[in-house]
This record gives C-alpha cells, structure tokens and sequence, in this order.
C-alpha cells in the first residue's frame, strides 16, 4: 500500500480497495513531422505511471486480495476511465485496476 503526498503539500491520496493513483505522462506538443500543436489540438496520453496503490479488492471470503500492479509502474489505460484530481495545481487520475490495460517494461 502506497500513498501519493506532493513535496511541499498537506494533502494525501490513499486509494481504497482496487483503486489506484496514476500521473498521467505528458503529452507531445511537437509531431514528429515537427508541427507544432496548441494545447487544444493535444491528445491526452493514456500512459500514466502509479503513485499510489489501494489496498487490494474485497474477496468473498473477507479477505484483500492482492494487486497486480504496485507504485512506480508505468502502465496503459482507457481513456474514459480515470476520474480526474487536481491538487496544489497538479493533476492525478483515479481509476480502477480494471481499467488498467497493460504494464509498460
């Protein structure tokens, strides 16, 4: 279990359950062509890597269970999943560990 805290912030995220907090990677403002795209014309990534774990789903049994990703993985995911934070003027994404589509090595 990992909690996400800014340097110089008061405010910390612990996710519950199968949540995690992701900082999504930012976007490319350059093609490769060279062109270069205002804010509007850029696509959000949907790389991100995890700064914060919950603590595993609730099983049947009553039990947590465990994870498949843990804090610092860079990961892919969908796009219509994360509900967005923004904290001391920085933005994180909320999301399941459902909606996480792979773990980039």
């Amino acid at each position: 279990m990992a909690t996400a805290t800014k340097k110089r912030s008061k405010v910390t995220l612990q996710p519950l359950g199968d949540k995690v907090v992701v900082e999504r990677e930012e976007s490319l403002d350059v093609t490769t062509g060279g062109i270069v795209l205002p804010d509007s014309a850029q696509d959000k990534p949907s790389r991100g890597t995890i700064i914060a774990v919950g603590t595993g789903p609730l099983l049947d049994d009553g039990t947590r269970g465990e994870l498949q990703v843990k804090k610092g993985d860079r990961i892919l995911f969908t796009s219509y999943a994360p509900e967005q934070i923004n904290l001391d003027d920085e933005e994180y994404l909320l999301m399941s560990e459902s909606d996480i589509l792979a773990i980039i090595e």
